[in-house]
């Protein structure tokens, strides 16, 4: 299963897209366009982006942090996660679960995530039931208050979501043990949810030292789009957000990549049915959209390979009496605070091989190096991505996610619309030159399941009642 990563991908983009949408198929406009999206900064430093969206009497409030798991020091991996827990346990006002329950009996929902790059707070709500939502969000970022014995009760939730999520899914902990690999200084080698003996001594002082570093005015931004009046909410947030007092964000000390020099492997056994392989390549990422030709073709790229029903990674290894592979992919992480990764990926089918596997999703970019892509092809993908993009602004969620998630990463609320004329703009030729470029053995990392007998007894499921934390993880 492939899941969001703290990059945009294509595959991420095309998501939204009707399926088997044609290239010559022009995406039906939205039955009333969603204003632009504003950006205001409070007085404290913390920033407001509004959308209006008037179709629906319904609203989407976040509030973002860009703090992620990249900020913690070793030793203390999961503390990111772990204040994002502790967020819903109470305040000097409110009691343990009590935000859930007021956020519920308005007629809401609300959830909450961490990725590498950022922490995420939510509440889908009636309109008309803003202001009620932000005042309960302003109160717990500002006051957040637990017990100890809360945190030991949460701990305890956080290490079972580990063991559900990774010990016992074996493609995750491939996944762990890759970005283990593949990242020597950068951040990203430390998962999301913690290594197990750091949370096994993670204290309630950890997370409350992380939470007051990093949950300052300033290191946030307010996220709402839905049926609002832009300047209503901007007085609404400058009188409820911004009377939270002004802190300085702790500095952040560079910690570059060095250069690989040669191919990394590794291979986990673990309980599975099928051989699972994935091949991450380091490649650049989205720095401005005026000095990242590279980035923006690779993830053209992408999508050349697996951006569509048919295309060239399914047709050339999914299909026939002969087939390679039960499925095969490909992505590109284009947007992200640390390093990115293009990978290709697969099962596969029975008879073969992760190594004949290996060299044939190889061989399908040495042949886009060697031959290029058609102009069909390139129009295609083209095509989807706009698709995608007007598809998306159906949901309120996804509008104000992109927001939040370009604004964690440097970038500006109309990134969306420029990166369209942008993709638009990439040519053939630099999808090749891409294709030749970023493919050789110095950039490669593989990691190879290799599967063992499966237990039955030993499945396990996830606690009835228990909160689903929808936790950014590089798994696929």
């Amino acid at each position: 299963m492939k899941r969001i990563l703290s990059a945009c991908t294509m595959a991420f983009a095309l998501a939204w897209a009707a399926p088997g949408l044609q290239a010559q198929t022009a995406p039906p406009a939205p039955a009333v366009a969603a204003a632009t999206a504003q950006q205001f900064q409070l007085a404290n430093g913390m920033t407001l982006i509004v959308k209006q969206d008037r179709r629906a009497p319904t609203a989407v409030h976040m509030v973002w942090l860009r703090v992620g798991s990249m900020d913690e020091v070793d030793g203390t991996s999961g503390v990111a996660h772990a204040v994002e827990h502790m967020m819903f346990k109470g305040t000097e006002q409110l009691k343990p679960g009590e935000f859930s329950r007021r956020v519920a009996a308005i007629g809401g929902s609300e959830n909450a995530f961490t990725s590498y790059d950022y922490t995420g707070y939510y509440q889908q709500i009636p309109a008309g039931r803003l202001e009620e939502v932000m005042r309960l969000e302003a109160d717990r970022f500002a006051h957040n208050r637990w017990a100890d014995e809360e945190f030991t009760r949460e701990l305890a939730v956080i290490k079972e979501e580990r063991r559900m999520r990774t010990d016992d899914a074996p493609r995750a902990r491939l996944y762990e043990a890759l970005y283990a690999m593949t990242y020597q200084a950068a951040p990203y080698r430390r998962p999301i949810i913690g290594w197990m003996g750091d949370l096994d001594s993670l204290t309630a002082d950890d997370v409350r030292q992380f939470y007051r570093q990093w949950y300052v005015p300033a290191n946030a931004a307010v996220v709402i789009v839905g049926d609002v009046d832009v300047a209503q909410v901007r007085a609404q947030a400058e009188r409820i957000y911004g009377a939270i007092p002004a802190a300085a964000v702790p500095g952040r000390k560079p910690r570059e990549e060095p250069a690989q020099r040669g191919i990394r492997r590794l291979e986990l056994k673990a309980p599975a049915e099928q051989s699972y392989l994935a091949m991450a390549f380091k490649v650049p990422k989205l720095t401005t959209l005026e000095a990242s030709d590279d980035a923006l073709a690779l993830t053209v790229l992408s999508a050349v390979l697996d951006g569509y029903p048919g295309a060239r990674l399914e047709r050339a290894l999914t299909q026939g009496p002969d087939r390679l592979a039960d499925s095969a992919g490909a992505s590109n992480g284009l947007m992200g605070r640390g390093p990115q990764l293009f990978v290709l990926d697969g099962v596969p089918a029975p008879g073969k091989t992760t190594e004949q596997l290996e060299a044939a999703l190889r061989e399908q970019v040495a042949r886009v190096a060697r031959e290029g892509v058609s102009a069909a092809e390139l129009a295609r993908v083209k095509t989807q991505w706009v698709a995608g993009q007007v598809y998306k602004r159906d949901s309120l969620f996804n509008q104000a996610r992109e927001l939040g998630s370009q604004w964690a990463t440097g970038f500006a609320p109309d990134l969306s619309d420029r990166l369209i004329e942008r993709l638009r703009q990439v040519t053939a030729e630099q999808v090749q030159a891409v294709a030749a470029r970023y493919f050789g053995d110095d950039q490669l990392n593989v990691a190879v399941l290799r599967p063992q007998p499966v237990d039955p007894a030993a499945r396990k499921k996830a606690p009835a009642g228990a909160r689903q934390d929808p936790t950014t993880e590089p798994s696929r």
